[in-house]
């Protein structure tokens, strides 16, 4: 179990999750944008509405809530940022250590190292259904400053194309392109 303090160290660090404004949604001039703590609550409650038995529900949850805590020290760094895979990786693993130390390496810490490693490696059916929530909550994000700011952000949509896997997922997303088809049309 942590200590009180390591708690509050932890509640502190990630406070800046609140506070940082997602890169991409800056980078395209969007005045009211998202925090990480944002993008990461919504992918938290698309992931209670998992309807496979053949995934870890609770788990999925856990890590769509935990994927991002590293970015509370390394910031949100995009592929547009100009820093290479391997030394996003690199910054995150760190950031994410620096968050296991304020939880005193305790029994939880290690669990959320292991979901954020888990989600990283992408190598079981609940790491790849969260990766699709991840890209998922960000087109409907795209989506919804589109309507409120009257504009497109095609490059949201495109850096995802044939990427979703889960067939609820792709459901999900042929629905919101169908919403934004309209909404694109209903401009014009």
């Amino acid at each position: 179990m942590s200590t009180p303090a390591g708690v509050l160290r932890f509640l502190h660090v990630i406070e800046n999750l609140k506070r940082t404004k997602r890169t991409g949604w800056v980078d395209n001039k969007i005045g009211d944008a998202e925090s990480i703590s944002d993008h990461m609550h919504r992918m938290g409650v698309l992931a209670l509405l998992i309807n496979d038995k053949s995934l870890d529900r609770t788990k999925c949850i856990k890590m769509a809530i935990v994927h991002d805590l590293a970015e509370s020290i390394a910031g949100d760094i995009t592929p547009h940022s100009g820093v290479s895979k391997e030394e996003k990786f690199r910054l995150e693993k760190e950031g994410m250590d620096e968050v296991v130390r304020h939880l005193d390496s305790s029994p939880e810490a290690l669990e959320i190292r292991s979901l954020w490693t888990e989600y990283e490696e992408a190598t079981t059916e609940e790491a790849l259904y969260v990766k699709d929530l991840d890209k998922f909550e960000m087109i409907v994000q795209a989506f919804e400053y589109e309507k409120r700011h009257n504009m497109k952000l095609d490059t949201f949509y495109a850096s995802t194309e044939g990427k979703f896997r889960h067939p609820t997922v792709r459901k999900w997303v042929e629905e919101l392109y169908r919403e934004r088809e309209q909404l694109h049309a209903d401009l014009k």
